[in-house]
């Protein structure tokens, strides 16, 4: 564990946007656990939550932009997002547009909303703000949470 910390502090705020980039999309990884290590590395939690946040939005813009592909046979094929995810992600979307980029940070249905704002070709910059703000709360909160600040349950 020691190495793999310190491979992960080598590359300190980079390293905390790629593993937010890669949670943010398709990809199932855990951004949440590797913040968590940054933070009690010592790392700047400002700067970290930020690394964190601006990747996680990034990776949920490759759904979006998978979603604006608009091909469900990729999306399925490839990226391994099942119908039944998407007809769930359109039933929670609908009528509410792109502000529902806010929920992209839960944990089960965050990609498909984010694939579906993508396939319903939502105002990309509405999308982008309120997909920055969840997902800006998310981590935010934990930090918060880590540093014993607040107590989450």
């Amino acid at each position: 564990m020691d190495v793999y910390a310190q491979y992960l502090l080598d590359y300190g705020y980079f390293g905390m946007f790629l593993a937010a980039v890669l949670a943010g999309s398709v990809i199932p990884f855990s951004s949440e656990a590797v913040l968590i290590l940054f933070i009690q590395m010592g790392l700047d939690p400002v700067l970290i939550t930020l690394s964190a946040t601006v990747g996680n939005v990034v990776g949920g813009m490759t759904c979006y932009w998978i979603g604006h592909l608009g091909n469900m046979n990729w999306i399925e094929r490839y990226f391994r997002v099942k119908p039944e995810k998407i007809h769930r992600a359109e039933r929670f979307v609908q009528g509410k547009g792109a502000w529902m980029a806010f929920f992209a940070f839960l944990p089960i249905l965050g990609s498909a909303i984010s694939i579906v704002l993508g396939m319903m070709r939502a105002n990309i910059w509405i999308t982008i703000l309120s997909m920055f703000i969840g997902k800006l709360l998310r981590y935010a909160l934990l930090v918060l949470a880590t540093e014993g600040l607040i107590q989450l349950f």
